[in-house]
């Protein structure tokens, strides 16, 4: 079992996903600085000073937190359109590079149906 863990720790793909996830989390850790620190404080100036962290309604004792969930949208937009910027421009490079492909040779044709049936017809004739 163990062998088998190293085999898959060793591919390409767990590594990459790996890497993934420790530059995702970094990430994060950027959009929410942006977000927080720059983003709101622009978008307050436009609807009056709002500061989103601070929306919230109470009911009973159960306290909801609305700023802090529209807080968390912004930030899933931005990050969500990063990344889709990013793959984009990663599969515009890897397909500029190709070589586009010929086109494959038709196969060859073979004998229509008449032609098997008449050939089948004459094998019966002459047996």
């Amino acid at each position: 079992m163990l062998k088998e863990f190293k085999e898959f720790i060793a591919k390409g793909n767990a590594m990459d996903m790996a890497v993934g996830i420790i530059i995702g989390a970094a990430f994060t850790a950027i959009v929410t600085s942006l977000v927080d620190d720059l983003i709101n404080p622009l978008i307050g100036i436009f609807v009056g000073g709002v500061d989103f962290g601070a929306i919230s309604f109470g009911l009973g004792d159960a306290q909801f937190m609305v700023g802090n969930f529209i807080n968390a949208v912004i930030k899933f937009l931005i990050i969500a359109w990063v990344v889709f910027v990013l793959v984009r421009t990663v599969n515009r490079i890897s397909q500029t590079g190709k070589k586009p492909e010929a086109p494959a040779e038709a196969a060859p044709k073979g004998p229509s149906a008449e032609e098997l049936l008449a050939e089948i017809r004459d094998t019966l004739k002459a047996k």
